[in-house]
C-alpha cells in the first residue's frame, strides 16, 4: 500500500536553498520553478521553520496558487533551536502553520535528532505532541530526520514506533564514510520497516561536480548526463525510498533533476557498476583514515573537535571547496562545543589513544593552517 493516497514520483524539492534577489527570496522564480516541477508531475516539497522565508515562499508559490490535495507538503520543528520550554517548541508548530498557510501537513519530522539534540525532543514530549496534531487530522505522517549512528538510529527507532518514516543523509560518496555511516543507518530504518526520505543526496552539490576521476568515469559512461544526475538516481534506486529531496535553487539545476527523473524506472546493472567503480575512483583519494571513534577527543585536554577537524579536511582534499569544509569545520568542531584545530598543545594524548595510528598533532597543525585558524 503506498504511503500516500496516490504514489508520488520520488524526486522532491528541497526548499532550504531558493533563489535570491538582492538578498531576498526570489518568488517570481520559485513560482516559476514551482510551476515547472508540478507541471512535470512532481509534487512534494520539503521546507522547515528553521529555513529563513522557505515556509513564506512556499505558500505565495505553491500554497496560494495550487489546489491542496494536489501536492505533498513536509515542514520540520527544531526544538533544539532557541527552546527553553514545551510551549516554545509547539510554538513552531504553529509558527509553521501560519507561514505556510497549509492548513495541515503532509509529513512533520521532529528535526535533526542525533547527539546532543534529541534529548530535546523527549524533555518537551513532542512525540506526544505530533501524535496529538496526527490525530486532529493536522498532520497525516510523523516522522524525524536523523544525522547520527545506526546504534542511535535503533534506539530511537525502538522507543518510538509509532514514527512512520525517517530522513536520512544517503549519497554514494557517504555511504560507507566512517562519519556519516549512511549505508548503516539506511540498513537500520530498513530493519525497522521504515520509508526513507533521502536528503544531501548529492552532499549539499559537491557531487554535482565531483573529483576529476570520478567525474570521468561518469561522463564516459553516460555523456549525456550530468554528474548531478547519477546522485539522484543512485538514492532513488534504493529500496524503501519514498522520495529523494534536492535542493534546487536554479532553473538549471531544477531542467536537470527532472530530465533524469521524470521517467525513473531504476538503474540497470550496467549503471550500479559505473557508480561502485566511482565510488572506488574517491575511496583512492588519500585522506586522513579517521573512523570518527572519538577515542582522541576522551583524552585531549584541550577538547579539539579532532574528528570534525578531520572530516572537513577530508572534504577539502576531496572536492577543493573551501567554503563546504569550513562550513563542515564550523558545525562539526563549535557547533558541537569542542574547540578548533589551533588550540592543539601537542602534547600527543590523541595519538596514543587513536587505533589508526595517525599523526593527528600533524594533522592538526595542517587543518589549522589549512582554514586559517588564528591562536
Amino acid at each position: 500500500m503506498p504511503f500516500f493516497s496516490t504514489e508520488i514520483k520520488k524526486l522532491g524539492f528541497g526548499l532550504m536553498r531558493l533563489p535570491k534577489k538582492d538578498d531576498v527570496i526570489d518568488i517570481e522564480q520559485v513560482k516559476y520553478m514551482v510551476d515547472r516541477f508540478m507541471e512535470a508531475g512532481f509534487t512534494y516539497f520539503d521546507t522547515a521553520w528553521a529555513y529563513a522565508g522557505s515556509e513564506d515562499a512556499i505558500r505565495q508559490a505553491l500554497v496560494e496558487r495550487y489546489p491542496r490535495e494536489s501536492y505533498q507538503l513536509a515542514t520540520k520543528n527544531a526544538a533544539w533551536i532557541r527552546c527553553k520550554t514545551r510551549e516554545d517548541a509547539v510554538r513552531q508548530f504553529e509558527t509553521s502553520l501560519n507561514q505556510t498557510g497549509a492548513g495541515y501537513f503532509d509529513n512533520y519530522l521532529l528535526h535533526n535528532l542525533g547527539e546532543m539534540r534529541t534529548h530535546f525532543f523527549d524533555d518537551f514530549d513532542m512525540w506526544s505532541f505530533v501524535r496529538e496534531k496526527k490525530e486532529e487530522g493536522k498532520i497525516r505522517h510523523i516522522g524525524f530526520s536523523f544525522h547520527s549512528t545506526p546504534e542511535e538510529l535503533e534506539e530511537i527507532l525502538e522507543k518510538h514506533p509509532e514514527m512512520e518514516f525517517v530522513q536520512l543523509q544517503i549519497n554514494y560518496a557517504d555511504w560507507e564514510n566512517p562519519a556519516i555511516q549512511s549505508r548503516g543507518v539506511y540498513e537500520v530504518a530498513r530493519k525497522y520497516g521504515k520509508p526513507v526520505v533521502i536528503m544531501e543526496p548529492l552532499k549539499g552539490g559537491l557531487l554535482a561536480d565531483p573529483p576529476k576521476p570520478v567525474k570521468e568515469i561518469l561522463t564516459k559512461a553516460e555523456p549525456e548526463h550530468s554528474a548531478a544526475s547519477w546522485g539522484i538516481r543512485y538514492a532513488a534506486n534504493l529500496e524503501g525510498v519514498l522520495v529523494v529531496l534536492s535542493g534546487m535553487s536554479t532553473i538549471e539545476q531544477m531542467e536537470d533533476n527532472i530530465s533524469c527523473m521524470k521517467d525513473f524506472k531504476g538503474l540497470s546493472g550496467r549503471q550500479t557498476a559505473v557508480v561502485e567503480e566511482a565510488r572506488k575512483a574517491l575511496a583512492r583519494i588519500p585522506l586522513i583514515p579517521c573512523t570518527t571513534c572519538d577515542y582522541c577527543a576522551k583524552v585531549c585536554p584541550m577538547e579539539i573537535g579532532i574528528s570534525g577537524t578531520f572530516t572537513a579536511k577530508n572534504i577539502y582534499t576531496l572536492y577543493q571547496d573551501m567554503g563546504s569544509a569550513k562550513h563542515e569545520e564550523g558545525w562539526l568542531v563549535g557547533g558541537h562545543g569542542r574547540k578548533q584545530a589551533v588550540n592543539c598543545i601537542q602534547c600527543g594524548a590523541c595519538e596514543e589513544a587513536c587505533p589508526q595510528h595517525i599523526g593527528i598533532r600533524e594533522e592538526l597543525r595542517k587543518a589549522a593552517e589549512l582554514f586559517g585558524q588564528k591562536a
